[in-house]
Protein backbone atom coordinates (compact mmCIF):
# COMPACT_ATOMS: atom_id res chain seq x y z
CA UNK A 1 0.00 0.00 0.00
CA UNK A 2 1.38 3.45 -1.01
CA UNK A 3 1.60 6.07 1.96
CA UNK A 4 -0.86 8.09 -0.18
CA UNK A 5 -3.29 5.34 0.27
CA UNK A 6 -2.74 5.20 4.23
CA UNK A 7 -3.67 8.97 3.73
CA UNK A 8 -6.66 8.48 1.98
CA UNK A 9 -7.91 5.17 4.09
CA UNK A 10 -7.36 7.64 7.04
CA UNK A 11 -9.18 10.54 5.40
CA UNK A 12 -12.02 7.80 4.60
CA UNK A 13 -12.37 6.60 8.10
CA UNK A 14 -12.18 10.19 9.97
CA UNK A 15 -13.24 12.76 7.32
CA UNK A 16 -9.64 14.09 8.73
CA UNK A 17 -6.99 15.70 5.85
CA UNK A 18 -3.26 16.09 6.23
CA UNK A 19 -3.92 19.28 6.95
CA UNK A 20 -6.41 18.82 9.77
CA UNK A 21 -3.65 16.71 11.21
CA UNK A 22 -1.53 19.38 11.54
CA UNK A 23 -3.89 21.51 12.70
CA UNK A 24 -4.83 19.24 15.40
CA UNK A 25 -0.89 18.82 15.63
CA UNK A 26 -0.16 22.67 16.46
CA UNK A 27 -3.11 22.65 18.99
CA UNK A 28 -2.12 19.78 20.70
CA UNK A 29 1.24 21.60 21.06
CA UNK A 30 3.30 19.85 19.27
CA UNK A 31 4.52 21.69 16.59
CA UNK A 32 7.01 25.07 16.19
CA UNK A 33 6.27 27.08 13.21
CA UNK A 34 5.00 23.97 11.27
CA UNK A 35 7.63 21.52 12.49
CA UNK A 36 7.60 18.62 14.98
CA UNK A 37 9.27 19.62 17.83
CA UNK A 38 12.12 16.95 18.52
CA UNK A 39 10.87 16.44 22.25
CA UNK A 40 7.75 15.05 20.72
CA UNK A 41 7.99 11.29 20.80
CA UNK A 42 6.08 9.36 18.26
CA UNK A 43 4.38 6.99 21.34
CA UNK A 44 2.95 10.39 22.11
CA UNK A 45 1.45 11.29 18.73
CA UNK A 46 -0.07 7.50 18.46
CA UNK A 47 -1.74 7.26 21.59
CA UNK A 48 -3.47 10.46 21.13
CA UNK A 49 -4.66 9.90 17.60
CA UNK A 50 -5.44 6.14 18.89
CA UNK A 51 -7.57 7.59 21.06
CA UNK A 52 -9.04 10.78 19.66
CA UNK A 53 -9.64 9.35 16.22
CA UNK A 54 -9.58 5.61 16.38
CA UNK A 55 -6.88 4.63 14.04
CA UNK A 56 -4.76 1.38 13.98
CA UNK A 57 -1.27 1.88 15.06
CA UNK A 58 -0.02 1.47 11.65
CA UNK A 59 -2.23 4.89 10.22
CA UNK A 60 -1.07 6.93 13.56
CA UNK A 61 2.39 5.85 12.64
CA UNK A 62 1.68 7.23 9.17
CA UNK A 63 0.34 10.85 10.53
CA UNK A 64 3.15 11.15 12.80
CA UNK A 65 5.91 10.45 9.50
CA UNK A 66 3.80 13.30 7.90
CA UNK A 67 4.19 15.48 10.89
CA UNK A 68 7.92 14.34 11.26
CA UNK A 69 8.50 15.22 7.59
CA UNK A 70 9.86 11.76 7.01
CA UNK A 71 6.99 11.12 4.46
CA UNK A 72 4.86 13.16 2.59
CA UNK A 73 1.76 13.56 0.57
CA UNK A 74 1.83 12.16 -3.09
CA UNK A 75 4.27 9.35 -2.35
CA UNK A 76 4.18 5.80 -2.99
Amino acid sequence: MSFQSYLDTIQAKTGQSPADFRAYADWQGYLTDGQLKPEVKAGTIVADLKRDFGLGHGHAMAIYALLKGIKSEGEN
